[in-house]
């Protein structure tokens, strides 16, 4: 007949955790090392981009909002008659 191993034994909740805590701080840290930082100028750059991307769109926004304002009263001029 064969012996049966007695269950293991889990580490406290408490020991469990704090080993996951530690892997989590210890795995972010290595991430945080591979981070390549973008030099100033291609921030300055990066931004120059993103504020003319910001105005053309804007204008194009601006530009609907008004033909299609004007284009709705043209309609209802014409809809009142």
């Amino acid at each position: 007949m064969a012996k049966k191993k007695a269950p293991e034994k889990k580490p406290n909740v408490f020991v469990r955790m704090g080993k996951g805590i530690a892997k989590f701080f210890r795995d972010t840290k290595s991430e945080i090392k591979k981070i390549v930082w973008p030099t100033p100028k291609t921030t300055f750059r990066n931004m120059g981009l993103v504020l003319l991307a910001m105005l053309i769109v804007g204008a194009v926004i601006f530009g609907l909002d008004f033909g299609l304002q004007k284009l709705f009263g043209l309609v209802m001029n014409v809809a009142g008659n």
